[in-house]
């Protein structure tokens, strides 16, 4: 069944290009955040259920794996690296191409469905390649912020910083990726600087678009996120643990 509707979701998102009017694209777009919604749901509900809890990758295209296999996307290595060490939480890939602040601010009440360990929240690229004004990003993803301690108090939030192309002019770049170091330290968590460090700009690490990563491309991805989130795992582990034993 999980197959079934994903493969229509896609179908969906393979279909947005029909789209004419701004109308008929925001009601596509919505469409297609309520199917993935419904797989992501699916997949938790099919899986045992993980001891340590969800980490929620909460992205766009870069954290969907655009134009790759779910399976070669930076949550997914995150995962194979998790189950190296033997833990058991359950990553859940809730990124979406084109996705802005804004429309991941949409998507929370379907999301935040089941219980969050971690949100890794990686947005604001497609903000920023549209020029959006940075005080509208910087909103939203404290929205983000907000609602996700106010539903899950326990959970850690990471963020992923991002920046744009030269071509958006230096004034409105360095001010773009100033938010995200604003926006960790206003709210005291973690920062992943530039979730393509490495990768960005290099031509043998992206697809011929030379905007997403390829294959190995997203490896790198995945090595800069685990150097930050791999802590925050190990802290929740110890917790656990220290937990389990008081209780004993």
């Amino acid at each position: 069944m999980k197959d079934e509707i994903e493969r229509r979701c896609m179908m969906k998102y393979d279909n947005l290009r029909m789209f004419t009017t701004a109308k008929q694209l925001a009601r596509g777009t919505k469409l297609i955040g309520r199917c993935l919604g419904l797989v992501i749901l699916l997949s938790l509900s099919t899986a045992a259920a993980p001891s340590n809890g969800v980490i929620l990758f909460l992205g766009d295209s870069i954290t969907a794996g655009h134009g790759l296999d779910l399976s070669q996307a930076y949550p997914a290595l995150i995962q194979e690296k998790i189950d190296a060490q033997g833990w058991r939480f359950k990553t859940v890939n809730a990124g979406q191409s084109g996705d802005t602040s804004a429309g991941g601010l949409s998507r929370l009440d379907w999301l935040f469905r089941n219980r969050v360990e971690v949100l890794v929240l990686e947005l604001g690229g497609n903000d920023g390649l549209r020029g959006l004004p940075v005080e509208t990003t910087r909103k939203n993803l404290q929205l983000i912020i907000d609602r996700t301690k106010e539903k899950y108090p326990q959970a850690k939030i990471i963020i992923a910083g991002m920046k744009v192309p030269p071509n958006m002019g230096r004034v409105y770049g360095d001010k773009f990726e100033a938010m995200f170091a604003d926006l960790a330290k206003h709210n005291k968590v973690p920062l992943i600087p530039f979730v393509l460090e490495g990768v960005g700009g290099v031509r043998e690490l992206n697809l011929p678009d030379g905007i997403h990563p390829n294959v190995k491309g997203q490896q790198i991805v995945a090595a800069n996120v685990w150097k930050v989130l791999e802590p925050v795992l190990r802290s929740k582990v110890k917790q656990s643990k220290a937990r389990s034993a008081k209780d004993a």
